[in-house]
């Protein structure tokens, strides 16, 4: 398709009304073709896209017919909520057109506005771009106008052409549809298969600068933890962002505050394996695709010889002061660059630290790199000793292997500093994918070595090697009245000891049948087992100590279902039993989520499990409620209220949050922890936060 310039003075109003003169001059892109359920033939709803740009923004207009207007559905309103329930349309920009990252945004009947940020094997829903929209619904079904400034984006203003894909969901009728990539082993997530926006060559868009202050009041005490006094403060800083070019963004930040991040969900953990959260917070996630690494690719907990959340936070996920940080990320050339350095502030039991991160990729071929990664982590104390890892990956990839198969190859080496120079402190692996339709496979194998230690980095487990294969099919029944699909496949996992390669554990997961219906509903069934080998006692739950040198050999079944999200209420139960270790464990899990009306949504979680073993028999129990009330695209307000019994707290966040512009948001979050204790049956309060901050962006240049 082709973009229309148009001139600078030519004004566009985001009305969603599409009635503006350029409009009708810009020439659609249109023709979508269904992915599902009749792969191939054309959308039964059509859509058009139009694209104008100035200067200064690039211009959407989406006309999203709809045969049954009164029958959308568009349940979220709040920015970034997923849309499992709605209609929505998505696009996916790709503004280097390398088919390697790019940016990922969709909406909703309602007006939602959600986006992404896109790599190899990355997608970072945290990224906040500046940008706006409206949606008009009518008698045709529904439209959107939508205005995304040059300055959010990153690109080379020397190229004419931009990487660019579609895809509406109509949500009643179960059905997905693309402009291209349409094939089941394609889709809008593979960015090598995603046609051209051309037209868009002579851009000299007005760089600026951006400057961010904010204002921060909070009241807060901690009466269970030893300090009931209640200290009331307030507090500033400010983020500047500025782009040297329209390929690199500049970010630096002064007394950086996260007290609008949202709190992590809790999970219940019965592994060896810590558990892994992702990234919240605004300052790292800014240009976050360029910092991303070979090894953080494929199932289960990912190795990641750099992650952000080492940064200014402790183990338990508190923040910790930062007083000045810094970060250069985007693209010079065939070149990916990123840089970050952060400093902070040294508190009571806490050293302040200064951190480095340095990473490149040089990007060759369609779709592959070689890339290169430095951390650095000094402690302002010259006893504790700096430590550094350094690290090289590739990726070789293409879409046309065999003419259109998706076909990978993934590698990656890993050295960390050992200052007792004992060696061994090493991570290295690799990884082909080949994941297509209705067959897909893939094996991975990494070691990491005993003394490795990425401390600016994420490492599930030390010392082991790790071998996993997986095989699945889909069949899709052709013309039946219920199912759509019905999937097949296994996967199995070996982790042995990088020491004396006795094998630690085997992991099986066979999918004996995943059925999914026309309607939307699920079910699926999975045999688990399992194999382990304790090589040092594993206390998994207290008083219950799993003893050292003892092999397991169990099996587990696991049923699961779930019912279409776009009705009003929607379960989703698990059940799992079987053998545990050296006894049984029964796991019961639902959610339950009520969509009452637009605007108007209710999470619920449960999580029981009764584990009875030959050292002894324990439960846990996780219940987590959240309901959302979204007045508007711009205004929500959100409580989290959860409990486990293996932290025996019970927490609560209220979060509100009032986006005044794109860019420009007032939060309000009160969250309270109470302790659980048995030894005194009382509930007391831990401690308890409000604070409210203001943030405000100004744009200089623009």
């Amino acid at each position: 398709m082709v973009a229309l310039r148009i001139a600078d003075d030519e004004e566009i109003l985001l009305d969603g009304k599409l009635d503006e003169a350029p409009w009708k001059r810009a020439i659609p892109a249109d023709g979508f073709i269904q992915q599902d359920p009749d792969n191939g033939k054309p959308a039964t709803e059509p859509t058009e896209v139009r694209i104008i740009y100035n200067n200064r923004s690039f211009y959407m207009g989406v006309t999203c017919f709809d045969s049954e207007p009164d029958k959308w559905l568009g349940y979220q309103r709040r920015r970034d909520e997923f849309l499992p329930a709605d209609d929505r349309f998505m696009w996916n920009i790709d503004t280097f057109n390398n088919e390697q990252s790019g940016y990922f945004f969709e909406m909703n009947p309602s007006g939602l506005m959600g986006d992404a940020l896109r790599g190899p094997g990355f997608n970072n829903r945290q990224w906040d771009g500046i940008w706006n929209a409206k949606v008009l619904r009518s008698e045709v079904g529904w439209t959107i106008e939508i205005e995304i400034p040059f300055r959010t984006l990153n690109f080379d203003p020397d190229a004419d052409e931009w990487g660019i894909n579609f895809q509406r969901t109509v949500r009643r009728k179960n059905e997905e549809s693309l402009w291209t990539g349409w094939l089941r082993n394609q889709g809008l997530n593979r960015l090598s298969n995603a046609g051209l926006v051309s037209g868009l060559g002579g851009l000299n868009p007005t760089l600026g600068l951006d400057i961010k202050p904010y204002v921060v009041a909070f009241s807060e005490s901690f009466p269970g933890r030893g300090n009931p006094k209640v200290t009331n403060d307030a507090d500033a800083g400010v983020d500047l962002f500025y782009s040297p070019t329209p390929g690199l963004r500049t970010n630096l930040t002064v007394n950086t505050d996260f007290a609008q991040t949202e709190v992590d969900q809790r999970l219940v953990n019965l592994t060896r394996f810590p558990t892994f959260f992702q990234e919240r917070r605004d300052f790292f996630l800014d240009g976050a695709t360029f910092f991303d690494f070979q090894s953080g690719s494929g199932a289960g907990n990912s190795l990641l010889p750099f992650f952000s959340r080492r940064v200014g936070l402790d183990g338990s996920g508190n923040p910790q002061q930062i007083n000045v940080g810094g970060k250069l990320a985007g693209q010079m050339g065939a070149n990916d660059v990123g840089a970050l350095y952060v400093r902070t502030g040294e508190e009571e039991n806490v050293l302040g630290e200064d951190f480095a991160v340095f990473r490149g990729k040089h990007r060759m071929l369609r779709q592959s790199y070689v890339g290169g990664l430095y951390t650095g982590r000094r402690p302002r104390d010259s006893a504790v000793a700096a430590r550094h890892t350094l690290g090289t990956d590739f990726l070789l990839a293409t879409s046309t292997f065999r003419g259109s198969d998706n076909l990978s190859l993934g590698g990656f080496f890993v050295n960390t500093s050992n200052p007792a120079n004992t060696g061994r402190s090493n991570a290295f692996g690799a990884q082909l994918d080949f994941p297509n339709d209705p067959w897909s496979t893939n094996f991975l194998y990494r070691e990491i070595q005993e003394n490795y230690n990425a401390v600016v980095g994420f490492t599930p487990r030390n010392g082991i090697r790790r071998m996993d294969t997986g095989l699945s099919y889909t069949a899709r029944p052709d013309g039946h009245q219920w199912i759509r699909s019905v999937q097949y496949g296994g996967n199995v996992t070996f982790l042995r000891s990088s020491v004396d390669n006795v094998l630690l554990n085997r992991d099986v997961d066979f999918t004996l049948v995943n059925v999914s219906a026309h309607s939307q509903d699920n079910f699926n069934v999975h045999l688990l087992p399992t194999y382990e080998f304790l090589e040092e006692d594993f206390t998994i739950s207290p008083g219950v100590t799993l003893p050292a040198n003892t092999e397991y050999t169990y099996t587990r079944v696991l049923f699961s279902g779930q019912t279409a999200q776009r009705r009003v209420v929607a379960v989703n139960p698990t059940f799992e039993f079987g053998n545990f270790y050296s006894g049984t464990r029964r796991r019961t899990a639902i959610n339950l989520n009520l969509r009452l009306r637009p605007g108007v949504i209710i999470y619920t979680t449960g999580e029981w499990n009764r584990v009875e073993l030959a050292e002894g028999s324990f439960d846990t129990r996780l219940y987590r409620i959240v309901p959302e009330l979204q007045f508007s695209p711009w205004i929500a307000w959100v409580n989290n209220i959860q409990y486990d019994t293996q932290s025996a707290v019970i927490g609560w966040q209220s979060r509100f949050r009032w986006i005044l512009k794109p860019g420009n948001d007032l939060y309000i979050v009160y969250t309270h922890n109470w302790i659980d204790d048995p030894l005194q049956s009382r509930i007391y309060t831990l401690d308890r936060r409000t604070a409210s901050k203001f943030m405000y962006t100004y744009q200089f240049g623009g």
